[in-house]
């Protein structure tokens, strides 16, 4: 991981106290509106478009866990007994590694009208690593339904979580037949359980 990146995650864990003892149910990272996945993939974006530079993704950092979806952590041992992710997930999880590699799967589910899920996630945040173990555990459920992991510090990543205004993490862009279906931000294990059922058996 680059220098800059360590920098970066290293501030962000501080201001916004997500760790793997965090109780929240999301790590906030700025204030914005819903994802646009048109304006995304769209030759000439929309210059209307108010969001931070590319090398600084994140404007604003706010630490407000109310604004997630989903349940409260009332219980800190039961979060410390859940094991976290393993470095080796199923096959069906495909980290995304660019920018460019973002857009073309993008492209890919959109045009051949995949069912897939989009997993924004940081290795820093607490709520993503309590719901890690879940992610896997549906993605081998679903194995029709490819994930993809987005870790927000990946260098190259900014306009992309820009664009489609990524304020918080966890947060799971849910598509069916190629189209975004369901968004869930914070780490809400009944309504992620939910939301792939739904969609997906």
């Amino acid at each position: 991981m680059a220098r800059s990146s360590i920098l970066r995650s290293q501030v962000l864990r501080q201001a916004l106290g997500c760790n793997k003892l965090s109780p929240a149910v999301s790590c906030n990272l700025s204030s914005g509106n819903s994802s646009s996945y048109e304006t995304l993939l769209s030759p000439n974006p929309t210059p209307s478009l108010s969001h931070p530079s590319p090398s600084k993704p994140f404007s604003s950092i706010s630490s407000n866990p109310t604004t997630a979806t989903g349940f409260r952590f009332s219980n800190l041992p039961f979060l410390l007994s859940r094991p976290f992710s393993s470095s080796s997930g199923p096959s069906n999880i495909l980290l995304i590694k660019s920018e460019n590699e973002f857009n073309s799967t993008l492209g890919k589910v959109q045009d051949e009208s995949l069912p897939a899920v989009f997993y924004f996630t940081a290795v820093w945040c607490g709520p993503c690593r309590f719901i890690s173990p879940l992610i896997e555990e549906l993605s081998e459920k679903y194995p029709h339904v490819k994930t993809y992991k987005i870790d927000i510090d990946q260098e190259g990543l900014g306009s992309v979580l820009s664009k489609l205004q990524i304020t918080s993490v966890p947060t799971l862009h849910f598509f069916k037949t190629g189209k975004k279906a369901v968004e869930v931000i914070g780490a809400d294990v009944a309504r992620l359980k939910d939301t792939m059922e739904k969609l997906y058996k």
